[in-house]
């Protein structure tokens, strides 16, 4: 294969990579908020 077409393939497949490592870390940051937020809730439930 043409080494720039492969060159322009691996841009795009680490491209994609990237992107769905972003796409999991917000995925991730936003359930561990929504833990925080459950935990908050019972603590303020237990201390009044």
């Amino acid at each position: 294969m043409n080494a720039e077409i492969e060159f322009q393939l691996m841009k795009s497949h680490a491209n994609e990579l990237r992107e769905a490592a972003a796409r999991h870390r917000r995925v991730r940051e936003a359930q561990r908020a929504n833990k925080s937020e459950r935990r908050s809730v019972f603590g303020k439930r237990r201390s009044s």
